[in-house]
């Protein structure tokens, strides 16, 4: 540590709590950092309260508070819950003398740094000061890697392999005229993935024009896609073009290509052989320069096989197939989305959101998500309406509370424990690739062979399947 000191501004932007039971410690040190925002608290229940109403950037914290001030279990717990409810607040936590294992316990346990008693205030500062500084750099690499996150795709969120490998596919085949065929469940974002086809191609500033094949009456759909003449049937009051002249020059997007009727599947063929439509009740042919992109959520295989879906249709529509994997196969993705969409939703419902709780999280990562994004988006968009609290929780998602461990980690516990989390998570931002993760971690990659080893994580090929 430092022996010189820095001289603290006249007024310093940022809120700092003290958490201390001793009355004139407090008034001295309230005095010391006037030049910050200080808020107080003399008991756990004080400090949490304070850290939910007022979101401080660090905390100074006292381990001997009431109603144990002669012992540690009471800090230590308060050191725990300000870690889970605002796990990016730099906690400072203030020992006795000689007491130097709960100090190195309360860092293990989350705390950014400790000082032990008795306190020299210059020092102290100085300590205060640069929690501060490694706050905003660190809330400035997060921003920078949401920023990462985001694909070159316009709103496609994607770190895993499975769907970046997905996000290079559409780059190469953006700028060509091939037919396109996206399979994928429902909800895993095939509309969007089209729009990305399209405002990447040569066809950007043309129209996009999108028609659901299952949303459409069977009697409806044939003129919808050709358009009519006046008089061609009742109501055919004027004569109005289709979506494949008002896509002309653009994009037509075919979702629900599967749900298609065998007869309008006839006309569709030809018109992708012929580039040329006829309106129903219309005899001339109008030529008509379009993309087709097809997506649907049917084994088409089968389809054909059943006799639904016309062979040689699906072999004009899939020159190129796109498989677009589930949320629950993208590693990783589903809580960088889950992180974004909660952003948005806090905006747009005007609530001062902070993240998930780590049973949130939890829950996050476990469920199977058989509606994939689009369910996704809805838990988060209720959570943000009916969360009570500062952070969204598993009963706010509308899955069930699990008890979070209790039970104080000795040291070699939670330095074991944050090792193999810290590998997880370099990991998982370089996509499973060894040679970036030892990078990230500032090691070697034989030296991450031997971790990951010793951490029983299990690497197949390029991606990290257990452990």
């Amino acid at each position: 540590m430092s022996s010189h000191t820095e001289k603290l501004p006249a007024k310093l932007p940022g809120k700092l709590l003290i958490v201390e039971d001793d009355p004139g410690l407090q008034r001295q040190l309230r005095w010391c950092f006037e030049p910050f925002e200080v808020l107080q608290a003399t008991t756990r229940h004080e400090a949490v309260n304070e850290l939910r109403k007022h979101e401080p950037q660090v905390v100074l914290q006292d381990l001997g508070l009431p109603p144990d001030p002669e012992g540690v279990r009471e800090g230590l717990e308060t050191l725990k819950e300000i870690v889970a409810l605002a796990p990016h607040t730099k906690v400072i936590v203030v020992t006795g003398n000689d007491d130097r294992e709960n100090a190195v316990l309360a860092v293990a346990m989350g705390a950014y740094d400790f000082y032990q008693k008795p306190i020299d205030i210059e020092v102290l500062r100085l300590i205060v000061q640069r929690a501060f500084n490694m706050f905003a750099l660190e809330e400035e690499n997060r921003a920078l890697q949401r920023r990462q996150s985001v694909s070159p795709l316009d709103g496609i969120i994607a770190v895993s392999d499975s769907m970046r490998s997905v996000c290079r596919m559409i780059e190469k085949i953006a700028p060509t005229q091939v037919t396109t065929l996206l399979l994928g469940e429902s909800g895993t974002g095939k509309e969007l993935l089209a729009r990305a086809l399209h405002a990447l191609s040569n066809r950007a500033q043309k129209p996009f024009v999108a028609i659901n094949c299952a949303a459409i009456p069977e009697t409806l759909l044939e003129s919808e896609l050709f358009g009519h003449e006046k008089g061609a049937f009742t109501g055919a009051i004027k004569q109005t073009p289709g979506k494949f002249e008002t896509a002309n020059g653009g994009t037509l997007f075919l979702d629900e290509i599967g749900d298609m009727p065998l007869s309008l599947q006839a006309k569709v063929l030809r018109f992708l052989q012929e580039r040329v439509v006829e309106r129903v009740g219309g005899r001339e042919a109008i030529s008509v320069d379009i993309r087709i992109v097809c997506a649907t959520n049917r084994d088409l295989a089968a389809s054909i096989s059943a006799g639904q879906f016309r062979q040689d249709l699906y072999y004009r529509i899939s020159e190129v197939t796109v498989q677009i994997p589930p949320l629950r196969e993208r590693d990783g993705d589903c809580l960088v989305i889950a992180h974004h969409l909660l952003d948005e939703r806090a905006r747009r419902h005007g609530r001062a959101l902070r993240g998930f709780t780590p049973g949130a999280i939890r829950a996050l990562q476990e469920y199977h998500w058989p509606g994939n994004i689009r369910e996704l988006e809805n838990k988060i968009n209720s959570a943000v309406i009916m969360a009570e609290g500062k952070q969204v929780n598993a009963s706010d998602l509308g899955f069930a509370e699990t008890p979070g461990d209790t039970e104080f980690l000795n040291l070699r516990t939670a330095r074991q424990r944050a090792e193999s989390q810290a590998i997880r998570r370099a990991l998982a931002l370089a996509a499973g690739n060894l040679s970036r993760a030892a990078e990230l971690l500032g090691i070697t990659r034989p030296t991450l062979y031997d971790l990951l080893e010793k951490n029983n994580i299990t690497v197949d090929g390029d991606r990290q399947v257990g452990g």
